[in-house]
């Protein structure tokens, strides 16, 4: 059975393309999201799906080398039309699904289960999708993590958007600062001259009424040899005028620390429940204002604490806290384990994060995205590695009255 197209069609396609994810190469990131997908569902198969107008792309596979599929036979297609999580025990007994060609096959998909893939403005972009051969179900735990786990899919998605969206601003203002450097150099140069002529030659003109024909020579012969120099300041101008037409990557207001990491908390905390890894919440509920962009802040925050957790060794602790340092501070320790065991979280954080964020795909891409997003918010993040106390991340803000002044104008 074809599934209808969402209602939001349109809408949903160009908050899809606006991802600009279609086709991009794999990334480990994505990788491992779904290797923990299938773990967790304890299936043979799990996929990122992206539902396009016509075919179903796959950003991320587990299990199997399924590539793009035509949308008329698409799961995913299905899971998209509702708000949460869409789960088929047994695909031969759904009109659904119980003729696809994917089902009838030998030893076809039997059990079927996907969360929507939900954007921050309500699209439903794709799905993340689990599958097996023999009917079965998922319990509650399951339920809950596969949910957690395509939120961190849509968040990263949607940072990375959101991180080629700064570095483009921020090219846009270092090529703005260098055009008022030119208009400067411009006025105060070559330009100087010639524009005093013509606002003395305009200034007798409209006092006495009358056109003085060698003041208008003179002014005729100094601009004709700057032309190119005026050229230059009129498109150096139009340039400027331009500011502000597009919009801002960031929606920057004022937002509570601590709510947002105690949201950053209950998103990754099913996850952790699947590997029996503790999250202690040790935020003391004091309100600490700062200046941010509260959606982003948030997926930042929690890819931070889902890297804790996959980093993190099964039985192991993430202990997160929010208090003031030199600003209002978020500190997540990845603790050791008694037993020795170590977590693997420092060398990621340091290489992915801190020591040379790159642009380039990687193990640790998300980390090195999430770094632009908190440069963004003028954070500066501290890390650090003791035997017998684990690893240590501090992200450190400015106080809101004081970040607020960054961005005015």
């Amino acid at each position: 059975m074809h599934a209808p197209l969402p209602a939001n069609e349109t809408d949903r396609l160009a908050a899809l393309y606006g991802l600009g994810v279609l086709d991009s190469a794999p990334e480990k990131d994505f990788d491992d999201i779904v290797a923990l997908t299938a773990s967790v569902c304890d299936v043979p198969m799990a996929l990122v799906c992206l539902v396009d107008a016509d075919r179903q792309w796959f950003k991320a596979h587990f299990g199997t080398d399924i590539g793009d599929m035509s949308r008329d036979l698409s799961f995913c297609a299905h899971a998209i039309l509702g708000d949460d999580l869409l789960v088929v025990p047994d695909t031969r007994n759904d009109p659904r699904f119980a003729d696809n060609p994917a089902v009838v096959a030998g030893h076809g998909i039997r059990f079927f289960a996907a969360a929507p893939l939900i954007t921050t403005e309500g699209f439903a972009v794709g799905a993340l999708c689990v599958f097996d051969s023999t009917p079965r179900g998922l319990d509650d735990d399951q339920t809950a993590a596969l949910r957690a786990l395509a939120r961190q899919v849509t968040g990263q998605l949607e940072l990375r958007r959101y991180a080629i969206a700064l570095a483009s601003t921020t090219a846009r203002l270092q090529e703005l600062e260098r055009r008022k450097d030119d208009i400067a150099n411009l006025v105060c140069g070559p330009l100087r001259a010639p524009m005093r002529l013509m606002g003395e030659h305009l200034t007798q003109l409209g006092r006495t009424g009358h056109h003085d024909p060698e003041l208008a020579d003179l002014v005729g012969r100094a601009t004709a040899a700057h032309v190119r120099g005026f050229t230059d300041l009129l498109e150096h101008l139009t340039a400027l005028a331009q500011v502000g037409t597009e919009n801002e990557s960031l929606h920057m207001r004022q937002a509570d620390l601590t709510q947002l990491t105690r949201r950053a908390i209950d998103a990754v905390r099913p996850i952790a429940a699947t590997k029996h890894i503790g999250m202690l919440d040790q935020s003391d509920g004091v309100t600490l204002p700062i200046v941010a962009d509260p959606v982003r802040l948030e997926q930042v925050l929690t890819h931070l604490l889902f890297a804790a957790v996959k980093y993190t060794p099964p039985g192991g602790r993430v202990r997160v806290g929010t208090e003031v340092e030199s600003g209002p501070t978020v500190r997540m320790d990845d603790m050791d384990l008694p037993d020795g065991m170590r977590p693997d979280l420092f060398p990621h954080l340091f290489y992915g994060a801190i020591a040379n964020p790159t642009d380039l795909p990687g193990p640790d891409h998300g980390l090195a995205v999430a770094k632009r997003i908190l440069d963004a918010h003028h954070a500066t993040v501290a890390l650090s590695d003791r035997p017998g106390d684990g690893t240590s991340l501090h992200v450190v803000f400015p106080f809101a009255e004081r970040e607020a002044d960054l961005f005015v104008a």
